[in-house]
């Protein structure tokens, strides 16, 4: 059997973005949102055992939790290699490993894809921004490039709190602190308490799983931080609806009032195949008009989806009106348009 150092470099070697050792299959990497096998030989219960217990040595990490509770993350890195970010689970009763492959350099946003309009969210100084959609869609990325202007334009303190730390930040301007959870702090809710007193000026929070997290990072942006969020959610509504939904019904006006206040911009995004084999994100991106502050406290979510899409002179934009942007700038085809789109007769008429 190739030995799972070998597969890792030949992910690397063809710009793959995961690795996947489950038992029942062989061992096989993503490439352009498909899934191929990397060779013939079939993995057995007993191979991914060994390949899991021999990264967790690699990594010098414990494999109690995941022994515990059957699931772990972690990440790693392979000097002049690459960086790899580790989910292991149990499923049908063997260990399996998902491997996220990162780069050691933060990718070039223009390259990547991103919106200018995106990165200038690095120029805000307080307030929270909500960077949010689905697994895989690019969030991190995105996020570690905000990051990176920060940190090569301002003179300023950079706490991210993360599990796992995926990209790694070199000292520019800004003095960029990196906390990984369960390593470096408890969890996300004690490393932010304690970050509150650490000076900080801009916070990454890689993601906000309880309404007590939640309502930390509101009250950090409240008192003058940046504080930039993650969630796991499609679309700048369902982020807002999220995050309410996360406190008792009691609490829940008294969150929109504050929701609205500290909140600057939710942006959504997904990834798409572009025509030249690679992915490209779709970016919505939701500024935080005063119609749009009215509409969160007053419990009218469902206007907010018509608001953005009518508030392109203030920078906003929905995410079909960005999914036929990249059609008409010949970045994707009219079957990737459609496919991806929240409304697909309308993007049929307005492609027409």
């Amino acid at each position: 059997m190739t030995g799972w150092m070998d597969y890792l470099k030949m992910a690397v070697a063809h710009e793959a973005s995961d690795v996947f050792f489950v038992a029942g299959r062989s061992a096989c990497e993503k490439r352009e949102g498909h899934i191929i096998a990397m060779d013939e030989a079939r993995l057995m219960p007993a191979d991914t055992e060994k390949i899991i217990t021999e990264m967790y040595g690699a990594a010098n990490r414990s494999m109690a939790r995941f022994l515990e509770w059957g699931d772990d993350d972690f990440s790693f890195a392979v000097p002049g290699l690459a960086r790899f970010r580790v989910n292991t689970y149990r499923q049908r009763g063997s260990m399996a490993a998902v491997i996220r492959v990162v780069s050691f350099d933060i990718p070039n946003w223009q390259e990547w894809g991103i919106p200018a309009e995106v990165m200038a969210l690095a120029e805000q100084t307080s307030g929270m921004i909500l960077v949010t959609g689905t697994a895989g869609s690019g969030k991190t990325t995105t996020q570690a490039c905000i990051i990176d202007r920060i940190n090569r334009s301002r003179d300023c303190h950079i706490v991210t709190l993360e599990d796992p730390i995926e990209y790694l930040h070199r000292h520019q301007k800004s003095i960029v602190s990196q906390r990984e959870v369960t390593i470096d702090t408890q969890d996300y809710l004690s490393a932010l308490r304690a970050c509150v007193r650490q000076a900080p000026d801009v916070i990454l929070l890689g993601e906000m799983r309880d309404a007590e997290t939640m309502h930390t990072a509101m009250s950090a942006a409240e008192t003058g931080h940046m504080v930039i969020a993650t969630l796991h959610t499609k679309g700048a509504v369902n982020a807002i609806d999220r995050i309410i939904d996360m406190f008792p019904s009691t609490q829940q006006p008294q969150i929109r009032v504050q929701l609205a206040t500290v909140l600057k911009t939710v942006v959504s995004q997904q990834l798409l195949p572009d025509r030249e084999g690679g992915m490209i994100p779709a970016c919505e991106i939701m500024h935080m008009s005063s119609a749009i502050r009215s509409m969160i406290r007053d419990n009218k979510n469902h206007q907010i989806d018509n608001a953005i899409a009518a508030s392109g002179a203030e920078g906003m934009i929905s995410m079909d009106q960005a999914i036929l942007k990249l059609y008409r700038e010949e970045k994707i085809t009219k079957e990737t348009a459609l496919l991806y789109a929240d409304r697909p007769e309308q993007m049929k008429r307005n492609m027409s």
